[in-house]
C-alpha cells in the first residue's frame, strides 16, 4: 500500500523536497498531497522566490545548514536549467547563459583585503540573478513539472490550520475538512509562523533556540557610487562588529534595481529587488542589525513587530519613513530630498526622522558601519544618500527535526534557513535522507 505525505506549502523548501521526490524514487512508495493556501500557482505566498530571485553558493551566508557546496550547486543549476538561462550542452556540463547576471563575491583578493583592513568581514559568495520577473515564470515551469510527477497531488485554496500528531499517523486539518497522512511535512516558510507557533504550544521541546531579530534600514544611493563593486561581484556581503558590540551586515544588494514595500497581517516593513529587465539608477540594500536576547525575555518576533509598527504609526499609516542620511546622523528630521531621487512608490513613504522608531544602538551601529564603510566606498556616506525604514528581518524558532518521527519541519520556517538556496537544499536532502532510510 502507497504511504501519504501531506506536504503543506509550496515555496522554495517544497520545491527541492518534491525535486529530490522525484529523482529518488520517493514517488513509487509515497503519494503527496501539496497544501497551498493561495488560491493558484499565481498567487501563491512563494515568500523569498518573489523577491528579486538571486541565489548563491556559499558558506557563509544563508543559513546554519551543514549544506555541501556540490548540493547548493545543484539546486543553483536546477533553477537556472528551468529559467532557461542555463543548458547542459553534450557532454551533460551546465553552461551558462551570457544573459545571466552572475558575480563572485571577494575573489578578489585585493578588494577582500581593502575590507578586511577596514575592519570588515568580507563573506565569499558566488550569485546567480534571474530578477523578480523571471523567477515567478519560472516557478511557473517548475509548477508544470511537477504536476505531471506520479503520486503529486497540488490542492489550491487549501489552509491548514491544524497539525494534529498521534500514536503512528498525523491529522492534518484544513477550513473546509482533514486527512490523516503517515508522514506530514512542513514547508510554509517565514509567513507561515503561525501554523508552526500553534504546534510549538502544544510542544514547546520542540523549540531549540529562540533569540534573533534584525533590525535596520533599506539604504539607496545612486549606482555610480558602487558601480565597480556591483561589476566586480553583482552583490557585496559584509559583516562588522560595531563599536557598540553590535553585529551588523550588509543583505540583498539590488544593482540598478527598486525599494519595495512588504507587508505583513497588522504592518508594513521595507525591502528592495531588482528586475532582469527593467533597471533603474540606483542601488539599493539593506544594512541589518543583529539583536541577540536574553531570558526571560523570549519574543524577539514581538519586538520587531513593535518597531515596525511604531514606525507605520509615525508614518500615518501603512507607509515607511524616508531620510537622507545626513539628518540620521544628526537626529533631524528630513523635510526636502536631495539629489537622489528615491525608487519607491511616493504613496508607500513620507519624509521622517527614523530616530523616533529605532533603537539608539541601532542608530548607533548603522552609522558607526556607514561611515567606516565610506573609508572603502568613497560617497557611502553623500549626505543626500538614502534610508528607509524600518527593515526587520525575523528569526523563526529553530526547531528539533528530531522530536517528531513523522512530523518534518523544512525552510525558513525551521528556523534552519534563510534563502531561497538553503531553504530548496533543506526540503531536497530530507528527501534525500528519506530514500536512504527506505
Amino acid at each position: 500500500m502507497v504511504k501519504k505525505i501531506a506536504l503543506i506549502g509550496f515555496g522554495a523548501s517544497a520545491i527541492g523536497f518534491l525535486k529530490g521526490f522525484e529523482e529518488f524514487g520517493l514517488n513509487k512508495i509515497y503519494s503527496v498531497d501539496v497544501y497551498e493556501k493561495g488560491e493558484d500557482i499565481g498567487r501563491t505566498g512563494f515568500g523569498g522566490l518573489k523577491y528579486d530571485g538571486k541565489l548563491f553558493i556559499s558558506k557563509g551566508m544563508g543559513g546554519d545548514l551543514e549544506i555541501p557546496l556540490s548540493v547548493q550547486r545543484r539546486v543553483v543549476e536546477f533553477y537556472l536549467l528551468k529559467s532557461g538561462l542555463a543548458k547542459t550542452d553534450n557532454k551533460g556540463i551546465v553552461v551558462f547563459s551570457e544573459n545571466l547576471e552572475r558575480g563572485a563575491s571577494f575573489e578578489n583578493e585585493e578588494l577582500y583585503k581593502k575590507f578586511y583592513h577596514a575592519g570588515f568581514e568580507p563573506i565569499r559568495s558566488h550569485f546567480y540573478h534571474l530578477g523578480t520577473d523571471l523567477l515567478t515564470e519560472t516557478v511557473q515551469k517548475i509548477y508544470e513539472d511537477y504536476i505531471t510527477i506520479d503520486n503529486v497531488n497540488f490542492h489550491f485554496g487549501e489552509e491548514v490550520i491544524q497539525i494534529i500528531p498521534q500514536e503512528s499517523k498525523v491529522v492534518v486539518v484544513t477550513k473546509n475538512g482533514e486527512g490523516v497522512y503517515d508522514k506530514v511535512i512542513v514547508a510554509v516558510g517565514r509567513r507561515g509562523h503561525k501554523l508552526v507557533n500553534d504546534m510549538v504550544k502544544n510542544h514547546p521541546e520542540l523549540i531549540l533556540s529562540n533569540d534573533k531579530v534584525d533590525l535596520g534600514i533599506r539604504f539607496e544611493l545612486p549606482d555610480h557610487v558602487v558601480a565597480e563593486l556591483n561589476k566586480e561581484m553583482y552583490e557585496f556581503k559584509i559583516r562588522l562588529r560595531s563599536k557598540t558590540g553590535y553585529i551588523v551586515r550588509t543583505f540583498c544588494n539590488n544593482p540598478s534595481g527598486k525599494v519595495t514595500i512588504e507587508k505583513y497581517d497588522d504592518f508594513v516593513t521595507v525591502n528592495g529587488h531588482a528586475n532582469s529587465n527593467q533597471k533603474t539608477s540606483n542601488t539599493n540594500f539593506a544594512i541589518l542589525v543583529t539583536h541577540s536576547f536574553t531570558q526571560p525575555f523570549n519574543d524577539p518576533v514581538g519586538y520587531g513587530s513593535y518597531i515596525s509598527k511604531l514606525s507605520n504609526i509615525l508614518a500615518g499609516g501603512d507607509k515607511v519613513i524616508l531620510q537622507c542620511y545626513e539628518d540620521f546622523k544628526n537626529s533631524k528630521r528630513t523635510k526636502k530630498l536631495g539629489r537622489v531621487e528615491p525608487t519607491l512608490d511616493s504613496s508607500y513613504y513620507i519624509l521622517g526622522d527614523l530616530n523616533l522608531a529605532l533603537p539608539r544602538r541601532t542608530i548607533e551601529s548603522i552609522i558607526d558601519f556607514l561611515e567606516r564603510l565610506e573609508e572603502v566606498i568613497p560617497g557611502i556616506t553623500y549626505p543626500d544618500n538614502l534610508l528607509y525604514g524600518a527593515e526587520v528581518k525575523f528569526y523563526t524558532n529553530k526547531i528539533n527535526n528530531g522530536f517528531f518521527e513523522n512530523i518534518k519541519i523544512i525552510g525558513d520556517c525551521s528556523g534552519w534557513t534563510r534563502s531561497i538556496t538553503y531553504a530548496t537544499a533543506h526540503g531536497y536532502m530530507l528527501a534525500k535522507s528519506m530514500a536512504e532510510m527506505n
